[in-house]
């Protein structure tokens, strides 16, 4: 569903994303993760056609993300790390844009469904700045699902919210999944990328450093002294990324 091949993003002189490749299959749940400024936002913005890459390809179900973008966008949806709203739209007119713009035939049937799933059942009248941050994410993630896209790209999806949202949004994601689809988790929660993933790319100053289910990572020679735990896999993989870069 998605494949990643040669990307690189230049900003000026600044190399953010280095040849970079991989692929993710229906009913994939991938963890993107990385140190601070390691190129997972410039990915994922690339991946969904915000920017442009430098040199390399993305395809989204066969379709090219710059060449065929208007294909490939209808197929993904990216739930970006801070909402994006309009301000004097109620949640009820969100959606009802967003079926517009997606031409959902059956969006009378979906809407209360998601509603519930997302814990906005009640809000549909309450504008953007009458929400809290948790909602407006619950809202900005129902958006992207509505038209039910076979590949979803979320970039910290549990960002403000409470316990029983947490739980229910990884719920959400691993549902999603196991009914086909193709989906990214960029995030700095290692136990959420453990918990709900399937495979885990580490990314390192925009090159891939680590690919593999978290017990492939746990079996590779220069990681096996972490054991199971992604936290210490994380740690030794990015540390012994810096030792090979000075060397």
């Amino acid at each position: 569903m998605i494949v990643v091949e040669g990307l690189t993003k230049m900003y000026g002189s600044l190399k953010a994303v280095d040849a970079l490749s991989f692929s993710v299959s229906r009913g994939e749940v991938i963890g993107l993760i990385g140190p601070n400024g390691a190129g997972k936002t410039s990915t994922l913005k690339c991946m969904v056609g915000i920017q442009a890459p430098t040199s390399g390809s993305v395809r989204i179900d066969g379709r090219d993300i710059v060449t065929d973008a208007v294909e490939a966008k209808r197929r993904l949806a990216f739930m970006p790390d801070e909402p994006q709203l309009f301000e004097y739209l109620t949640v009820r007119e969100h959606l009802n844009l967003v079926a517009r713009l997606y031409g959902v035939a059956d969006y009378a049937g979906r809407v209360p469904r998601l509603l519930e799933e997302l814990e906005l059942s009640g809000k549909e009248s309450a504008l953007p700045g009458e929400l809290s941050r948790g909602m407006k994410q619950k809202l900005a993630i129902a958006c992207g699902l509505l038209h039910d896209p076979p590949v979803l790209l979320f970039d910290e999806p549990l960002t403000g919210l409470d316990p029983l949202g947490i739980r229910r949004m990884k719920q959400t994601i691993v549902d999603r999944a196991r009914a086909g689809a193709a989906v990214v988790v960029s995030s700095h929660l290692l136990h959420l990328v453990e918990e709900i993933c399937t495979r885990i790319l580490i990314i390192h100053r925009g090159t891939k450093i680590a690919d593999g289910s978290l017990e492939e990572l746990a079996a590779r020679s220069d990681l096996s002294a972490a054991g199971s735990d992604l936290e210490q896999i994380f740690l030794r993989a990015t540390g012994q990324a810096e030792t090979d870069r000075a060397s």
